[in-house]
């Protein structure tokens, strides 16, 4: 083949690939919200793992994308600026896995799964979950104790009973999250994938672990 038949094609089998690898396999996630901070900052890339659920259930203590039900309000909107090239870049980036999130795909961390109890709080103001409290080292700007539960912006909620196929998700940044305290846990058919790794910026890679209080629970 010519140059210039070659080219566009090896140009068209690497785009296939890419779309294949970001469908089934592999995703850079960014993120969109402060409220995975101070694991996760604005703008962070993370590579997210598909298909895990399919070789194993969702461990408590991972941080996983998903895809939340209708009670989940977005934490962030696209832009709209209405450019039609614009639309197009993201369209293609989105395709290859580098674009912008959906506003209904989120990131968090799984706290309980099908058939746990959790709650907030204990007298020394950790969640419990089947009555064992959490350490939780990784969380930042926790949420007040002195608001009634019922709200995202308290820390304190009553007990729950997650629903057998269904995740306990809360962020991090517990001060600043809707999450799972106010907006209901989550099927684990809606997960996308699980968050393995930090890839950019380049001051900020490394893994993303599951943390030792969670050990307690295998």
């Amino acid at each position: 083949m010519s140059l210039w038949v070659e080219i566009p094609l090896l140009l068209l089998v690497a785009f296939c690939a890419a779309v294949l690898v970001r469908t089934f396999l592999l995703q850079a996630f960014h993120i969109p919200s402060g409220s995975m901070e101070e694991t996760l900052q604005i703008g962070d890339r993370v590579l997210v793992v598909k298909l895990t659920d399919q070789l194993r259930p969702p461990q408590r203590g991972e941080v996983v994308v998903f895809r939340g039900t209708d009670q989940w309000d977005p934490e962030w909107r696209h832009a709209q600026d209405g450019n039609f090239v614009g639309d197009l870049g993201r369209g293609v980036a989105d395709l290859v896995g580098f674009g912008q999130p959906d506003e209904k795909d989120f990131i968090k961390r799984i706290i309980a799964v099908g058939g746990d109890t959790v709650e907030c709080c204990d007298p020394e103001g950790r969640v419990m979950v089947n009555g064992v409290p959490l350490e939780e080292d990784y969380v930042y700007d926790d949420a007040p104790l002195d608001l009634e539960p019922g709200t995202c912006h308290a820390r304190r909620f009553d007990p729950v009973e997650v629903p057998e196929g269904h995740l306990f998700m809360l962020g991090d940044h517990r001060g600043d999250s809707q999450d799972s305290r106010c907006q209901g846990p989550v099927p684990i058919d809606n997960v996308i994938g699980r968050a393995v790794h930090v890839v950019w910026p380049a001051d900020r890679t490394g893994p993303l672990e599951i943390p030792d209080t969670f050990e307690q629970f295998k």
